[in-house]
């Protein structure tokens, strides 16, 4: 089991260089944090973002947004369901190397079926920044999706180690490996 998680890892690796090149199709949305967090979900149509400083919805195009916006966008078309329109637009970051975009990249891809894509990037996102525990959380959902409780356990006491039992992500994880253990 382990080696087969191994191998989908390095093919999950492969595939991220392929998905690292930036798209220009649909966009989408922007969440997680002020301004028009909302706004790409709720105002714009498929394939269209919300512009802060046009205040309108614009079709995302490399470049015209900053990394925060497409972040932002990014996290909210994902946390909205819309995995497609996100990774989208989470392609457009000029940072490729920014742990909240590879983690939601990883996020979309994994909740789209491509969990091994999924992995790649949670793997790079926590190769740049060990001590992200959201991405340890969902990796190790991850790891469970793919019948691989001892890498769910491990991404659990990764948690523990950086920020106690009492985080919102232990508490996640947790609940998950428990769920997992009962099936």
């Amino acid at each position: 089991m382990h080696k087969r998680v191994l191998i989908q890892a390095a093919a999950a690796l492969l595939t991220l260089q392929l998905f690292a090149v930036p798209a220009f199709a649909a966009g989408g949305d922007s969440s997680g944090g002020g301004g028009g967090s909302d706004q790409t979900v709720t105002k714009c149509k498929k394939g269209e973002v919300w512009d802060k400083k046009k205040k309108k919805c614009v079709a995302p195009q490399e470049g015209m947004l900053d990394d925060d916006s497409i972040y932002d966008a990014g996290h909210a078309l994902a946390m909205a369901g819309r995995y497609d329109e996100a990774i989208a637009v989470l392609s457009l970051a000029a940072n490729k190397q920014d742990p909240r975009i590879l983690n939601y990249l990883g996020y979309s891809h994994r909740h789209s079926g491509r969990v091994t894509v999924g992995l790649g990037y949670y793997e790079e996102a926590l190769r740049i920044d060990p001590d992200y525990t959201l991405v340890r959380e969902y990796l190790g959902e991850a790891h469970l999706q793919i019948g691989d409780l001892a890498g769910a356990q491990l991404q659990l006491k990764e948690i523990e180690k950086r920020t106690g039992k009492g985080s919102r992500e232990y508490g996640m994880l947790a609940e998950q490996i428990d769920h997992f253990m009962r099936s």
